[in-house]
């Protein structure tokens, strides 16, 4: 056990004061639509990987009038997504570290090291569950333990290579367990491996294993609404600066998506043309449509009473940010707006700022976990700074 380095506030003021006019006109609303999307390779494709570097002294996340930020946690190595354990004990997943992290009131512990690139943490009964990039496991945990007690149990093996996150989560009732794998590659046909750029569903001890969704290319972020799952995806790169959107949908039990062969339903990519017209058919377009290249990570839905109802019921996202596109695009959090369960229409910026020049290739964070605290207030790891950050609203 150990304290948590610091707790610094970024706004210090009892009561949080308005951003300047010129921050509150950059938050912006979208609604990026398929029938107004460019045709494949309008642009070249931009490689544009983004240099991080220290936060400036002067840097500032901005927020909306009412809301704001403080630096909750650091000395993180690569702080990626975050659970909220039964008594209120928050667990991070240190990808790159090889741990699991547990904070609570200002103190921290190593839950669990040597793991290989942990990202998904799900709680079911007395067990955490853990997605490493090559297996789920399941360690024994009773709430309130801060120290893994033996070795986790190996639950299903997971297929190697591409993109390295492993997402795990549960059905409310606890009695199926869904496993999000990304592809290995941006466009080539891996049929071969169901478990790729898919959503499986398994029982809770790895058995009953069948393909859930397919055709998702990287769906990264997994979150309940109600009783429908949604995901947060990373589309294909290397169609231009405006292909393929990201995006987020519910997603339909037995749906295909698209990938590889087609996109946003039934557009034909290119470098598939005239092949698997049997899946392009059934390819269903996804919800909301996201910037391109802006690389959604983490999804979460708000239930808390702290923010204003505006945002009640909706769904944050993390945009990590881009590097095929020439322009950059993403870098910040956003909110998609709900109403009666279903998405209201676009989405707005949340927080801006870590990227304060989408021109230069200097960014000084990258937002990528979302966890929302039972006092409603809500937590986003930046695993380009090593730090979490934390959001509250009063009046």
């Amino acid at each position: 056990m150990r304290k948590i380095a610091a707790l610094v506030l970024v706004v210090a003021c009892s009561k949080p004061a308005p951003p300047p006019k010129s921050e509150t006109a950059a938050m912006k609303h979208y609604e990026i639509r398929a029938d107004r999307l460019p045709s494949p390779y309008h642009t070249g494709s931009a490689a544009n990987a983004p240099t991080v570097v220290t936060r400036p002294d002067d840097a500032r996340l901005i927020v909306p009038e009412g809301f704001r930020v403080e630096l909750w946690a650091d000395d993180f190595a690569d702080p990626r997504n975050m659970a909220l354990a039964p008594n209120g004990d928050v667990f991070v997943a240190d990808s790159a570290a090889g741990k699991i992290v547990v904070l609570r009131g200002g103190k921290r512990w190593t839950f669990a090291g040597e793991l290989n690139r942990p990202f998904g943490l799900a709680f079911r009964g007395n067990h955490l569950y853990v997605g490493n990039t090559d297996a789920v496991v399941r360690f024994d945990y009773m709430p309130g333990q801060t120290e893994a007690r033996a070795e986790p149990a190996r639950i299903t093996p997971l297929p190697v290579g591409g993109h390295a996150t492993r997402n795990v989560v549960f059905n409310r009732a606890g009695t199926k367990m869904y496993v999000a794998v990304g592809s290995e590659s941006n466009v080539q046909d891996e049929s071969e491996e169901p478990l790729r750029a898919a959503i499986t569903e398994y029982n809770p001890d790895g058995t009953g294993k069948r393909t859930f969704a397919s055709g998702l290319r990287n769906p990264i972020g997994l979150a309940w609404n109600g009783d429908a799952l949604w995901t947060a995806v990373n589309e294909r790169d290397g169609l231009g600066d405006d292909l393929v959107p990201d995006f987020v949908t519910e997603v339909k039990d037995g749906a295909f998506y698209g990938w590889p062969f087609s996109y946003l339903g039934q557009n034909v990519d290119p470098r598939h043309a005239g092949a698997r017209p049997d899946l392009v058919a059934r390819a269903i377009p996804p919800s909301v449509l996201i910037e391109s290249h802006a690389a959604p990570i983490t999804l979460a839905f708000y239930g808390g009473t702290m923010f204003p109802e505006r945002y009640r019921g909706g769904a944050f996202v993390a945009l990590h940010g881009s590097w095929n596109r020439s322009l950059r695009s993403g870098y910040k959090v956003i909110h998609i707006p709900f109403r009666n369960g279903q998405p209201a229409g676009g989405y707005d910026d949340f927080v801006l700022g870590w990227a304060p020049d989408p021109e230069r290739d200097r960014v000084w964070g990258r937002p990528a976990g979302l966890l929302v605290l039972g006092d409603g207030s809500l937590l986003i790891s930046d695993d380009g700074a090593g730090v979490i950050w934390r959001i509250t609203y009063s009046r």
